[in-house]
């Protein structure tokens, strides 16, 4: 079978739900067999997370934010990260939520790789940095909604940990098998 033989085209779209982070989009896609079928999009901008390391009195640490998440309701313990604004480099998108939310400066900052939340329903990307070379630059800038505590954390501790609660958040284990690639233990 070949590729193209797998491939829907769109022919249509409106959008049926709007708000603040992200709209919803009926689309009418015609299959491989030229039947017409409707399907559910969620759009949203692309994040980024930023897995930032800092030298500790144990050795290597990861600069973590713990914060509550409603969907779940319940906290998490995540690497920094969020969305990426209109028309902003994703480098700088990184570096200022790595800002923002942890009060430290990444003087060294690359790309380990992107993945999409949910291809089947959103149309977003996340990409994932390395940050190192932090320097702190006094206090956080946090959005008006948000309310994190930093934390410093073992890789160890997160390995042993993913999975069960506070690192639950299904994207931070996808960022740590990035992470893995650079760093094995």
């Amino acid at each position: 079978m070949e590729i193209n033989s797998l491939e829907w085209r769109e022919e249509k779209s409106r959008v049926i739900f709007d708000c603040r982070i992200f709209s919803i989009r009926e689309s009418i896609c015609r299959s491989p067999e030229d039947e017409a079928r409707t399907f559910t999009v969620m759009d949203t901008a692309d994040w980024a997370i930023v897995i930032p390391l800092i030298e500790g009195a144990g050795g290597r640490e990861f600069v973590m934010v713990r914060q509550w998440r409603h969907g779940s309701r319940e906290l998490s313990l995540e690497f920094p990260g969020g969305v990426i604004e209109k028309g902003e480099d994703v480098f700088e998108a990184a570096r200022r939520e790595l800002r923002e939310e942890t009060a430290y400066w990444a003087e060294k900052i690359r790309k380990l790789g992107e993945f999409r939340p949910n291809p089947a329903l959103m149309s977003n990307t996340v990409h994932i940095f390395l940050a190192e070379e932090l320097r702190h630059t006094g206090a956080q800038e946090l959005d008006e909604d948000e309310f994190l505590e930093v934390s410093f954390v073992m890789p160890q501790e997160v390995l042993r940990g993913m999975g069960k609660a506070p690192f639950v958040h299904a994207l931070m284990g996808s960022a740590l098998a990035l992470y893995l690639r650079e760093y094995p233990r």
